[in-house]
């Protein structure tokens, strides 16, 4: 890994280096109204490669709490420009995430990626993950649908 990246959590003086990245690094274009709400919110966590004060790799995540466990660190997505992946950068930001949950209060962390993805299973493993051996499935709801009978 270069010496000069630093890595971080993002607040909300990284709006502009979120929108100039987009989807370089992010599946979509970054929306500002988005990206504001989430660097807003408490909740909502995001740590930040940074090299020449260039966003060049994410790893966001959301902490939570149930009224029967603990709090956990749901991590939602990571990800690495192109030209800086094999570096660890990827593991080591998925590190400073857990590193992070744990300051929070938080007991466990967890991730999904699809089961083709081996970079990112090789990055989680790397961060110390362990697969589960149980699949989960996902389901996924399109709300504008919703219609109370």
């Amino acid at each position: 890994m270069e010496e000069n990246i630093s890595i971080r959590l993002a607040d909300i003086s990284d709006l502009s280096r979120l929108i100039d990245v987009g989807d370089e690094l992010f599946d979509y274009p970054v929306r500002l109204e988005s990206a504001n709400e989430f660097l807003k919110d408490a909740r909502h966590h995001m740590a930040i490669a940074l090299l020449n004060d260039k966003v060049i790799g994410m790893a966001s995540g959301v902490h939570y709490t149930h009224p029967d466990k603990k709090s956990s660190l749901f991590i939602d997505e990571a990800g690495v420009l192109d030209k800086y992946q094999k570096q660890g950068i990827g593991t080591k930001l998925i590190l400073f995430l857990k590193e992070h949950g744990q300051n929070l209060g938080c007991d466990t962390a967890w991730v999904l990626t699809e089961i083709d993805n081996k970079p990112a299973q090789k990055t989680y493993v790397n961060a110390g993950g362990v697969k589960m051996q149980n699949n989960p499935v996902m389901f996924e709801f399109e709300l504008g649908q919703v219609k109370a009978s």
